[in-house]
């Protein structure tokens, strides 16, 4: 307990799943939490859920002027940003010949144009030795029908902690990106496939994972935990996969 005391945490998409069994984790650990979301009504009962140290700031990571009302606000009234986890991300299941420009320019707007920016806008306030999170996913490293959109989005993120792990070296800003594989999310209602197609989703995907299971929002929140404390001191540009052994045989 208290590995994060005293630390200042942003996390965003923490009104649910992922984000949100981390933010509940890291406010276990005695961060004061801050976590961000597109939704008001979701915003608010993510921070009741949780209870204590943790404090919700409504703004879309796609939409610049919202990542500065945020930094704004963590200036004002934190100073500083110890940990930042970039979770926010969207995914669509659409063949490539139906793919909008609409979707499109959705799905990289929030997943690698907001990541991007979220770092950027955030970055002044991180001091030395800080802890930066990337939420990929294996789609980014492999070839899944109707994700090729989602997929690229994911690639460019691992792309970036590569880059930034170089760039910040000299403040010894620690960079690493998360790969998540199948996890029971709320996201996978949200990707435009029928109830019935979930299901058979779920089922083909389970088949091939090797623990023979779909992983749990609250064993992210534990690797996401490693990734930002002292527990992870000499580790930085690394992808931590997990994925219950999914894209590893």
């Amino acid at each position: 307990m208290n590995k994060l005391s005293g630390k200042v945490a942003v996390i965003t998409g923490g009104n649910s799943g992922m984000g949100l069994a981390t933010a509940r984790l890291f406010a276990q650990e005695g961060a004061k939490v801050i976590i961000t979301g597109r939704r008001k009504k979701e915003l608010q009962e993510a921070v009741a859920s949780v209870g204590q140290n943790i404090e919700g700031v409504q703004g879309d990571v796609s939409i610049l002027s919202d990542l500065d009302r945020l930094a704004a606000h963590i200036k004002t009234n934190y100073g500083k940003v110890d940990i930042i986890f970039a979770n926010a991300g969207i995914g669509k299941v659409t063949p490539l010949d139906q793919v909008s420009e609409a979707e499109f320019d959705q799905i990289f707007g929030i997943n690698a144009k907001g990541l991007f920016f979220t770092v950027q806008k955030l970055l002044p306030l991180v001091p030395d030795g800080g802890s930066i999170i990337l939420n990929a996913s294996i789609a980014a490293s492999m070839g899944l029908g109707g994700f090729s959109v989602y997929s690229a989005t994911k690639a460019a993120v691992r792309s970036f902690s590569r880059s930034w792990t170089d760039e910040l070296k000299e403040r010894k800003i620690r960079v690493n990106t998360l790969s998540p594989g199948l996890i029971d999310t709320p996201i996978i209602g949200k990707g435009g496939m029928t109830e019935e197609q979930i299901i058979e989703f779920k089922t083909t995907m389970t088949a091939r994972i090797p623990l023979g299971r779909i992983g749990e929002s609250d064993e992210i929140a534990k690797a996401v935990l490693f990734l930002a404390s002292d527990d992870s001191s000499f580790v930085t540009g690394i992808e931590l996969t997990v994925d219950g052994g999914h894209n590893q045989v």
